[in-house]
């Protein structure tokens, strides 16, 4: 399987049926629309976000298209320490039984300047966020996707993610993420069914985008549905041979 083919995959209404599937960053863009299109293919969603009101409205969302009833997760990974997140994981256990996928998405952009002027405070917020909080994570809920056939975990990147002078924190950040994938890969693909890959967006009609880019023209720009076959593609069992991958979507 290529990356083009992977990228050409059309998801179908049973692509993910009966998984359980959570996804961070849940409420706004990328991941509300992984989180509605995860609901579409036939999955059961838990929805993580810190902002309960917009996570109400995916949840409503999922509700109105007939889809499996989703679950409202909220948790701020600025502030959420390794024993709430083991407390989440044993709250997946008892009310789901399992879990079968993850989608880490949430992110922040942080500050687009220098790394010599780079303010302390704000690196360490953004490393926290896109990478730390990443890791603490998925290592709380490692038992749980031990358990399964075949557990995903899928870390977004970006484009950013080799070195790209002035994005600071963030372009780091997505290095150590694609690092975190590869040596998850390399420690666990002789011995377990896990797989951990990464998704490269690109350049996507998103808000983190428009505040990196104000003066772009968001029309140009590829929609976050426009790429979701990746996003499905790699929770479904047909990629349970794709270990430590990272899939550029292409641009528009």
């Amino acid at each position: 399987m290529t990356t083009q083919d992977i990228l050409n995959y059309i998801p179908t209404a049973d692509s993910l049926a009966d998984k359980i599937i959570l996804v961070t960053g849940a409420s706004d863009g990328i991941g509300k629309m992984a989180s509605l299109t995860y609901a579409k293919c036939g999955a059961t969603v838990l929805l993580l976000s810190k902002t309960p009101s917009k996570l109400e409205a995916v949840y409503d969302e999922i509700e109105r298209l007939g889809c499996a009833t989703p679950a409202i997760l909220p948790m701020d990974l600025q502030k959420a320490s390794f024993a709430q997140m083991n407390e989440l994981a044993i709250l997946i256990q008892k009310e789901f039984g399992r879990l079968d996928g993850v989608l880490h998405n949430a992110g922040v952009l942080g500050a687009l300047t220098p790394l010599e002027m780079y303010d302390p405070i704000t690196f360490e917020q953004v490393i926290h966020v896109n990478a730390t909080s990443v890791f603490m994570l998925t290592q709380a809920l490692f038992p749980l996707l031990m358990a399964v056939p075949s557990g995903s975990v899928v870390f977004t990147s970006s484009s950013v993610a080799k070195v790209r002078p002035f994005w600071g924190a963030y372009a780091l950040s997505k290095q150590m993420v694609e690092g975190m994938s590869s040596i998850f890969t390399e420690e666990t693909k002789n011995h377990t069914t896990l797989r951990f890959n990464c998704i490269n967006p690109g350049a996507t009609r998103t808000n983190m985008r428009a505040h990196a880019f104000p003066g772009e023209n968001p029309l140009t720009l590829k929609t976050p549905e426009e790429i979701m076959s990746a996003y499905v593609y790699l929770m479904t069992d047909m990629a349970s041979k794709i270990k430590g991958q990272v899939i550029h979507c292409q641009s528009k």
